[in-house]
This record gives structure tokens, C-alpha cells and sequence, in this order.
């Protein structure tokens, strides 16, 4: 029986890449590229701005009304107009940084480290936690561990349930969704792309067919999915934990 060996590099290989020294590797410049991408959407696609937007103007005021109107908006009501600029920048840095798992040479998304996320999660957190007592003071805390709106003789443990869920439970869960949904997605993209050269090695002429070719098609529109689908619900979370500090009442 005959068996393929294929010269695989190490696993390592697919979330490393060093450059300029060993602190400054391939997620370090991924979120460079990441900010200047923002930075260059935002920043020059708003000056100068034409009463009909083309180009670049287009690409940003279309980005910006989406995040204001469809998480800012429909989530937090009038507040989101004050808070739509930071969330269309961390739903852009997020995408950002998803989106290069599919470009050639690069392919990996820099969400892909748990350091990444859980620095953007412990960021919604600081900023909840900050709004909550700037906007309640102390009650806010009084909220979260005596919800009045729960039955007296079960209100303690509902609150011990809400402390433990908000000052624990919320930081940690954003971290692990983004980065365990964009690990997954990459490891899928690699696992199709070792497949078809593991085809093409076997029997060169099979690459043409559409197996191969179709599955690397599907995969990258998976991808290019996930890559929207987890900056939108990061900062969709990120809304509905701000709207909670700033509205108790909701």
C-alpha cells in the first residue's frame, strides 16, 4: 500500500511569521495594516467631501451609516449617534484584521491570537464598567447585585449570577467567540487548500476538476463571512453592553 508523504511545515507556521525581530511578527503587522487601512477609509475618504460621494467618500460614509444605523442606531437609540465614530472604527479594525486570513502571502487573520481579542474585550469591559458608574455612580453596582426587578426571595442569587456574568463572565466570552470562530474558519481555509495540493501531488491533472476548485471558492466565501460576521456581533455586543451602563432601565 502506498502512502503520500507530504512535506508539511509545523502547525506553527500558519499563525507565525517574524519580521523585524522577534517582537514584531505577522499579528503585529496585520493590526498596523489593520489601523492604516481604518485610518485611510475614514481619514481621506472624508476630506474633501463632495455633495455626491464616489470612490472612496462612498466606501466611508456607506461603512459609517451602516455601523450608526444598524447596531448604533437600532441598539442604543439617540446615544448611538455619539458613540457610532468608535464603533465603526472597532468594526473595521475587527474586519480588518479578519479579512487578511484570505490574501495570498499573508493568510491569517491577526483575531486569530487570543491576546488580540482579549485586548479588544478587557477594552468593551473598561469602557462599560467606566460608563456605568460615570453615568449611575454607585448604583450602578447597586443594579447589578439587587436587580429590583426580580422576585425579593430570589433577587441575591440572580445578582451573585449578574456580577459573576458582568465583571467576569462578558470579557471572557468576547475574547473566546472572535477568536475561536476565526481559528476555526483558518484552520478550515488550510485544511482545503492541503487538500487540493495533496490531490494535485497524487495526480497533477486533477486540479482542474471542479472538486478542488469549487471547495477553495466555498471556503474563501466562508471565510470572507466569518470575517464580517464576527466584527458585526463583537460590536453589536459591544453596544448593548454600553446601552446597559448608560439605560439601567433596560
Amino acid at each position: 500500500m502506498h502512502v503520500l508523504a507530504l512535506d508539511v511545515p509545523p502547525v506553527s507556521h500558519l499563525f507565525e511569521w517574524q519580521a523585524f525581530g522577534a517582537g514584531f511578527n505577522k499579528t503585529a503587522i496585520i493590526m498596523v495594516l489593520a489601523t492604516l487601512c481604518v485610518l485611510v477609509v475614514f481619514g481621506l475618504g472624508t476630506r474633501p467631501r463632495a455633495l455626491v460621494p464616489t470612490g472612496l467618500q462612498n466606501v466611508a460614509e456607506a461603512g459609517f451609516e451602516l455601523v450608526e444605523k444598524n447596531i448604533a442606531g437600532e441598539v442604543m437609540g439617540h446615544a448611538g449617534r455619539k458613540w457610532a465614530p468608535y464603533l465603526s472604527a472597532l468594526f473595521f479594525f475587527i474586519f480588518f484584521c479578519n479579512i487578511w486570513s484570505i490574501i495570498p502571502v499573508i493568510q491569517f487573520p491577526a483575531t486569530s491570537r487570543i491576546a488580540l481579542t482579549g485586548l479588544l474585550a478587557i477594552l468593551t469591559w473598561i469602557l462599560m464598567v467606566f460608563m456605568g458608574f460615570k453615568k449611575q455612580g454607585f448604583a450602578y453596582l447597586g443594579h447589578i447585585v439587587w436587580p429590583r426587578n426580580v422576585p425579593l426571595a430570589l433577587r441575591w442569587l440572580v445578582g451573585f449570577i449578574e456580577l459573576f456574568s458582568v465583571f467576569l463572565v462578558r470579557p471572557f466570552s468576547l475574547a473566546v467567540r472572535l477568536f475561536a470562530n476565526l481559528v476555526a474558519g483558518h484552520v478550515l481555509l488550510t485544511l482545503a487548500a492541503i487538500m487540493s495540493a495533496a490531490l494535485w501531488i497524487t495526480e497533477p491533472t486533477a486540479i482542474a476538476l471542479p472538486g478542488p476548485i469549487l471547495l477553495g471558492v466555498a471556503m474563501t466565501g466562508f471565510e470572507i463571512l466569518v470575517a464580517v460576521l464576527q466584527a458585526y456581533i463583537f460590536t453589536m455586543l459591544t453596544a448593548v453592553y454600553l446601552n446597559e451602563s448608560l439605560h439601567p432601565e433596560h
